[in-house]
């Protein structure tokens, strides 16, 4: 899309409900499309969205396998209650093997670190999903609130670290707002979710930052 394509859609999905942007974004490229979860909190909100548009929907997990027991007990809860075609992709070690070589998971204190370990664990996982499911269009549950990085993006732009049209329906939604569509829709949360790749809410993994892009290659 050109940047008055992009600008004209996100001026006319501003005022459509979030299922009205996710059927938009399924009809960008039919068959073509896919979410991504990683079953933090909110995310059953976009889950539930996909599916229902489209019930079959690929839903790529990259499980790191540093999540916390409430957090896959809840992705189990998920997967059954809305029947979610789960694609999930491991690292190529798993986190005992990891910490045995590397040593423990880097804190904030260690940007270089944080993003060693976001490559190795979380960002080539996810390329190699994106690689084979090769969607054209990636929906995802990215909201202006969030953090520093995300209040400058909009409903659709284009994602140049994995060649997609990213969505996000909730762009413009509060706690408030995803708290409601939960209630309304009978969806479970999850809030003992703990993402070793940011170890800080206002930090980027790299699935969403430029630097991401060129991690894995590198």
């Amino acid at each position: 899309m050109t940047s008055e394509q992009l600008a004209a859609a996100n001026a006319a999905l501003r005022t459509k409900t979030p299922l009205e942007i996710t059927r938009w974004a399924l009809a960008q490229a039919p068959g073509r499309a896919l979410v991504s979860t990683n079953f933090r909190p909110y995310e059953a909100a976009i889950l539930h969205l996909a599916v229902s548009a489209q019930p079959d929907i690929p839903v790529l997990w990259v499980d790191h396998g540093y999540n916390r027991t409430a957090t896959y007990r809840h992705a189990e809860e998920l997967r059954t209650r809305l029947n979610l075609n789960l694609k999930p992709y491991l690292p190529r070690l798993t986190a005992a093997h990891r910490d045995a070589v590397y040593g423990p998971i880097p804190d904030t204190n260690d940007e270089e670190g944080l993003k060693r370990f976001s490559t190795q664990m979380k960002l080539e996982p996810f390329q190699r999903g994106m690689r084979e499911l090769a969607p054209r269009v990636w929906i995802t549950a990215l909201r202006k609130v969030q953090n520093p990085n995300r209040a400058g993006l909009d409903i659709v732009f284009p994602d140049a670290n994995f060649g997609a049209l990213k969505v996000s329906p909730f762009f413009y939604w509060s706690d408030a707002e995803l708290e409601a569509y939960l209630a309304e829709h009978q969806l479970p949360n999850e809030w003992d979710y703990f993402d070793p790749a940011k170890a800080d809410e206002k930090r980027e993994c790299g699935l969403h930052a430029a630097w991401g892009g060129k991690a894995v290659g590198q």
